[in-house]
């Protein structure tokens, strides 16, 4: 299977510059990544909402080392917030924070990442919006869902996200499936080791539908991510067995793959929000993309053996 070894890639110093020095990287890039900055990516904002969608925003990049950089990625999503605020669509945005770039894995990490992102929660609930906290790898989640618990006292509609192909998901789907929460399921797109996480792409399938069966019976809001067909269906089918209403749950898919998917199930009257992710730190991103779907792999190698 290709997806490890693009996982693995992903953490590799030599494939960073060997991708980034690719002349055509950068048009292939903008298929999932539409801008770097602020103002390049007001547009595809303006765009998706004028054409009924939402949106989750990602400011890419993962590689933090000081606390330096943690408190510039804390600033980078408060640029967003006022940009948001300025163009009237505070409450069609969300914001996707991983704790890596607010500086969870430096000394005294933990703290570091809460007092970071903190800000950036109050600010977008400011402006009528909130954040969800990403999953990374296993190792970061204890402290992540710390950090979830610690900053829903005070904004209980902070979100995050939990990932079918590991074991501990369906005791976290029940804990987190309460009154006011907010869950996003993904499958996952990290490389994980046997212990602790399922391998077969069957078994993280059948486990995302009974962690979504988990969640459309709880009291919370799911936020169903995927790109498959079949559990966008099974995902409706377990809406309507659990007596939710469209405005119960929402679709969430990446920017750049199966937009018309995005307009058909917004046309139907769902909420549909688009993962938007921008900046210039966007390697890590970019490489996880390339390792969740055969195709996505296959359109890079066809670009560069065309275009380089």
């Amino acid at each position: 299977m290709l997806g490890p070894v693009i996982l693995a890639a992903s953490r590799s110093d030599k494939m960073r510059r060997l991708v980034s020095a690719a002349p055509v990287t950068k048009q292939v890039v903008n298929r999932f990544i539409p801008g770097e900055t602020v103002g390049e990516i007001v547009p595809i904002v303006e765009e998706a909402v004028a054409s009924g969608l939402e949106l989750t925003m990602d400011v890419v990049g993962e590689d933090i080392t000081t606390p330096e950089q943690a408190a510039a990625a804390r600033d980078a999503y408060l640029e967003l917030i006022a940009q948001l605020k300025e163009l009237g669509h505070g409450t069609k945005a969300e914001m996707s924070v991983k704790l890596s770039m607010f500086g969870q894995a430096l000394e005294n990490g933990h703290e570091l990442a809460l007092a970071n992102v903190r800000p950036v929660v109050e600010a977008a609930a400011a402006i009528g919006t909130t954040v969800t906290l990403d999953a990374e790898d296993h190792t970061t989640l204890d402290s992540m869902f710390a950090i979830h618990e610690e900053l829903r006292k005070d904004f209980p509609q902070t979100g995050c996200v939990i990932q079918s192909y590991l074991f501990r998901t369906e005791d976290d789907a029940r804990r987190l499936a309460a009154a006011g929460s907010r869950v996003r399921l993904v499958k996952g797109a990290y490389k994980e080791p046997a212990s602790v996480a399922f391998q077969e792409k069957a078994d993280i399938d059948k486990a995302y539908v009974r962690v979504l069966r988990i969640l459309m019976d709880g009291d919370g809001y799911p936020m169903v991510g995927s790109h498959d067909p079949r559990m966008v269906a099974i995902a409706q089918e377990l809406a309507h067995r659990a007596g939710r209403k469209l405005d119960d749950y929402e679709f969430q898919m990446l920017y750049g793959i199966r937009s018309d998917e995005h307009h058909r199930l917004a046309a139907e009257g769902h909420r549909m929000r688009v993962y938007t992710a921008y900046g210039t730190d966007w390697y890590g991103y970019f490489m996880r993309r390339l390792a969740e779907k055969p195709a996505n792999l296959l359109f890079f190698a066809r670009s560069m053996l065309t275009k380089g």
